[in-house]
């Protein structure tokens, strides 16, 4: 019984602080960050969780960034989101008529599941975005099609030096 009440205490807390935010994407900075306006016609900038897009300068920087635009750009979407980053942008999962934008990023090849941050992503969406990361990479597309490219992180580091 313990456990029982343990279980549905830690369920509940989890959905209690998770969020939604519906509105507009105004604009697609890069290949995982987007900024939506709500309703009240406050700007909200969306940095896409569980993904990280090749960098502008990088190989397949402008591709990713196109992709998600033409994706999104102009349409409603729900983000799901608990919790901002260090620069205080939303880190949610962006829902387009129910479909992951941040998922359809690492299928198209134009991102890579971003591992490092995975433990703020339910175990499914962890296995999802690995096991879709796998297959984009065995399948050659976008950035996959480089014989050795290049993690954003990798290139972020390599920029501070």
């Amino acid at each position: 019984m313990r456990i029982t009440l343990l279980f549905v205490l830690l369920v509940t807390q989890c959905l209690a602080q998770a969020d939604t935010l519906t509105g507009r994407v105004v604009r697609v900075t890069d290949g995982d960050t987007i900024v939506v306006l709500d309703s009240g016609n406050a700007q909200h900038k969306i940095r896409l969780t569980g993904i990280d897009a090749p960098e502008r300068k990088q190989a397949f920087g402008t591709k990713s960034k196109e992709h998600l635009s033409d994706s999104v750009a102009g349409k409603f979407v729900v983000v799901e989101y608990s919790k901002r980053d260090r620069y205080q942008r939303i880190l949610g999962k962006v829902l387009l008529s129910d479909q992951d934008m941040n998922l359809e990023q690492v299928r198209a090849g134009l991102a890579w599941h971003y591992k490092k941050y995975q433990k703020d992503q339910t175990s499914a969406d962890r296995e999802l975005y690995s096991e879709i990361e796998i297959e984009a990479r065995e399948a050659n597309r976008g950035l996959w099609r480089d014989p050795e490219p290049v993690p954003p992180w990798e290139h972020r580091k390599s920029k501070r030096k």
